[in-house]
């Protein structure tokens, strides 16, 4: 039995959550049963607690530098849990990956370069995109019966576009739940090599990875391609850390690193705050049996829900996802569109997921499902849908 409390109900209601508080849905009716952003419900590692709990009693939170303790840490996490050498010096700190990603686009592409990246997938990708006056080009994964493979045909014809100057790469990927293989990722980064297009590989998703899948950085896999690779990493999704603020930009080469710095500059991005100082020193410093356990928690939570979805959940769907906790629950067969399945999902059923359209187009019919919650909660959900399907069956 693990001796942390992942079944441990905590009230997040009133706390201005923006999971629990702010989804717009949910300002019709407290009765609806937030299962979407990916944060975990889950109180933090208890290394993490103290070390915040201490910084807060000191009573002074003055401006907070990137400390060589801080990138130390960093370092020595990716080491030990990646098998990834990597140097301090490599490090900028930014609040998070989304507006890291909408810098590296200042930084790296020119309005209306093409940027490649991979749908259905996280939504801020085609933002940062937009924001930034680019396009994206959609390699689009391809569905093999909840099985998600790269259309490397398909990648190899918009890498050599000569307008196309970025690829985001997300790994593992969300929503649908892949772990790149060590081949997948050498035909992804050796074509952007071949093809001089910049590869950023969003890795936020790097620690939370299911045996016997193994998370590899693509950076790690030779001296030239780290050259070409931009790695976006923080310790928010592994430790539930997402309202502290704090992302680690990996930039091996030193003219990619200068310019990604003019980028921080121009937005006036110099440091990080207290509390996500000492809360990532405490996480990758002692944090590592605290992930052990998640893991194994999330591992029982997708038996569960693989189980209930075969037992009472027909005709919804799910391929276990090999990284994440996010499920992504094929919903198609109920033959809905997606007003109607979001209509379904938050009025009949009282839950709150991501609507899978706004990963993408073939992200329609499907929703994203955060399974990073305390078993009971996660019951709760379902059974709301179970009793649902059978209002309409």
């Amino acid at each position: 039995m693990s001796k942390y409390s992942f079944d441990e109900v905590m009230e997040r209601r009133g706390t201005h959550s923006l999971k629990w508080d702010f989804a717009p849905s949910l300002s019709n009716s407290q009765e609806l049963l937030p299962l979407w952003v990916a944060d975990m419900d889950f109180k933090g590692a208890p290394a993490i607690v103290e070390a915040v709990t201490s910084r807060a009693e000191h009573g002074i939170y003055g401006y907070t530098g990137i400390s060589q303790e801080y990138k130390d840490s960093v370092v020595s996490w990716m080491h030990r849990r990646h098998q990834w050498q990597i140097q301090p010096e490599w490090i900028s700190v930014i609040t998070g990956i989304v507006p890291a990603l909408n810098m590296l686009m200042q930084a790296f592409a020119q309005p209306g370069d093409q940027v490649v990246i991979q749908p259905p997938v996280y939504y801020p990708f085609f933002n940062a995109i937009r924001n930034n006056g680019q396009t994206a080009l959609h390699n689009t994964l391809i569905d093999r019966n909840g099985y998600y493979e790269i259309d490397f045909e398909d990648l190899e014809i918009k890498l050599a576009d000569p307008k196309t100057t970025v690829m985001i790469l997300c790994s593992p990927h969300n929503p649908v739940g892949r772990v790149w293989t060590e081949g997948e990722l050498r035909q992804i980064a050796e074509r952007c090599l071949v093809n001089d297009v910049l590869l950023i590989s969003d890795e936020i998703h790097h620690d939370l990875v299911f045996a016997p899948h193994r998370h590899i950085p693509t950076a790690s896999l030779s001296a030239e391609i780290a050259a070409n690779t931009i790695t976006c990493t923080a310790p928010s999704k592994t430790f539930n850390l997402a309202g502290l603020q704090s992302s680690n930009i990996i930039i091996s080469d030193e003219k990619k690193r200068r310019k990604f710095q003019q980028a921080l500059d121009r937005n006036g991005v110099f440091a990080i705050n207290p509390f996500a100082d000492v809360a990532t020193i405490a996480a990758y410093g002692k944090g590592g049996p605290w992930v052990d356990a998640l893991l194994e928690y999330l591992s029982g939570n997708l038996d569960l829900v693989e189980s209930y979805l075969q037992e009472h959940l027909a005709p919804l769907t799910m391929r276990r996802p090999e990284g994440t906790y996010l499920a992504w629950i094929d919903c198609r067969q109920l033959g809905m569109n997606t007003q109607e399945l979001q209509e379904f999902m938050e009025e009949k059923a009282g839950v709150v997921m991501n609507q899978g359209h706004v990963f993408g187009e073939t992200g329609a019919g499907f929703q994203r499902l955060n399974v990073a919650c305390p078993r009971s909660l996660l019951v709760e959900g379902l059974d709301k849908i179970a009793m649902a399907l059978k209002s309409i069956s």
